[in-house]
């Protein structure tokens, strides 16, 4: 089942794809399909048709009219997607500084970011589109050797959470993407430059 949000650019694409291709006034009006969905504010949508018009109806000043609109509209999108990575380095850093305090103070990071309300943050943290951050707290060292004067080294368990992996999924709530779709990885406090998590230390103690 189509949802009606994606109907009205989709059947505009179907005539832009051949539907109805002899009418000479199909890419006018498709031009005009793309700038109500810019007006609208579906800009990434508004550029994707235009982009699909421009490329079949070369020739005609519709196609022509479109490129010079693709040219605000990257500019804008390109702006909108600087402004959110912003807003979400901000709330990563509200989540980081409310982790490090209860830290400081507990000796250990929470078992979940819940703990961190009210006294550390007013509110359950959240990404600037509103979806949860995925939070993993771990123990680095699951088994501690132990110094001894005499006879075989001992060891123990270490039962604290003294290292932790962020995420923020980006605007699809999916692991990779680019764009306002891009993942923010943060191990410890510190951006983490790859495209996944390093696997946790093994075996991790039973709390």
């Amino acid at each position: 089942m189509l949802y009606p949000r994606v109907l009205p650019v989709l059947l505009p694409l179907l005539l832009l794809l051949g539907c109805a291709s002899e009418d000479p006034r199909l890419p006018g009006n498709l031009y005009e399909e793309a700038r109500k969905l810019n007006l609208e504010g579906r800009s990434a949508e508004a550029r994707t048709m235009m982009k699909q018009l421009a490329e079949r109806y070369p020739d005609t000043e519709a196609a022509r009219q479109a490129k010079r609109d693709l040219f605000l509209i990257e500019a804008f999108l390109s702006r909108d997607v600087s402004d959110r990575q912003k807003q979400v380095r901000a709330a990563i850093k509200r989540v980081t500084d409310a982790l490090i305090r209860y830290k400081g103070k507990r000796g250990e990071y929470p078992s979940a970011l819940a703990e961190l309300v009210p006294e550390y943050v007013d509110r359950l943290p959240e990404t600037p589109w509103g979806h949860p951050f995925f939070y993993r707290p771990y123990v680095t060292r699951p088994i501690e050797d132990l110094p001894t004067k005499r006879g075989p080294a001992r060891q123990r368990f270490n039962t604290k959470y003294d290292g932790y992996y962020l995420a923020c999924l980006g605007l699809d709530l999916a692991p990779g993407g680019e764009g306002l779709a891009a993942d923010t990885l943060i191990k410890d406090g510190l951006p983490l430059g790859e495209s996944s998590f390093p696997p946790l230390p093994q075996p991790q103690p039973l709390r």
